[in-house]
């Protein structure tokens, strides 16, 4: 996590994996990190479809994790109450 949290800096992940990681700091935090210099590095790397893809991954996985905090959920609790959900329903 430690390396992640300084991908820029690292050598564990790959010039492509640092664009695809810029990219997901611009959808997670910050959109106007997403200037011209960002989406030639990404256009370079990924195809149309692939940056769709990320995107919305990235974007689903965050948003996901975002709603979760506000119901104050914890680890394991949303599967646990799915499960029980599906026993009650057979």
């Amino acid at each position: 996590m430690a390396e992640l949290m300084q991908y820029e800096k690292s050598a564990k992940f790959t010039a492509r994996e640092k664009i695809a990681l810029r990219y997901a700091d611009a959808i997670m935090y910050d959109p106007n990190q997403a200037d011209d210099a960002l989406w030639a590095q990404l256009k370079g790397e990924f195809s149309e479809p692939e940056l769709v893809e990320l995107g919305y991954w990235v974007g689903f996985t965050f948003g996901g994790q975002r709603w979760l905090k506000t119901l104050a959920a914890k680890q394991g609790e949303l599967d646990a109450a799915m499960r029980a959900a599906r026993g009650a329903a057979t």
